[in-house]
């Protein structure tokens, strides 16, 4: 298996696909790499040399922001977030939905069992 910044990609795919499974790389920018690298998207990714994988960690490294890196970033802006007592950090802090959803049904799943959240008094 090749190793890309740290990561195992899986060799039977092709390099397109197979790139995507670095944290932060979509298809977009897996082809976007892909292009200005000059490789072949359709090829697989254990036909790759080592120069294309030592070039592929360069641009990697040197102008994108993926893997540990955008982790840390999104980490930190949570705790940014948390840290001012915006309304979407005392989202976070309670682990409810963020983004507008509601809370009424659903919304379980992703955040865990039941919170309760205190009611209007009638």
């Amino acid at each position: 298996m090749p190793r890309v910044i740290g990561i195992d990609i899986p060799d039977k795919k092709r390099l397109e696909i197979s790139l995507m499974y670095i944290y932060g790389m979509g298809r977009k920018l897996s082809n976007e790499v892909i292009a200005r690298l000059g490789l072949d998207p359709n090829m697989r990714a254990a036909s790759l040399s080592e120069d294309d994988i030592a070039r592929i960690n360069a641009l990697l490294q040197s102008e994108y922001v993926v893997e540990g890196d955008l982790r840390r970033q999104i980490q930190n802006n949570i705790k940014r977030l948390i840290s001012i007592h915006c309304y979407r950090g005392m989202r976070h802090r309670l682990g409810l939905p963020v983004r507008g959803q509601r809370t009424r049904t659903n919304a379980r799943t992703r955040k865990g069992k039941r919170k309760t959240v205190a009611n209007k008094k009638k």
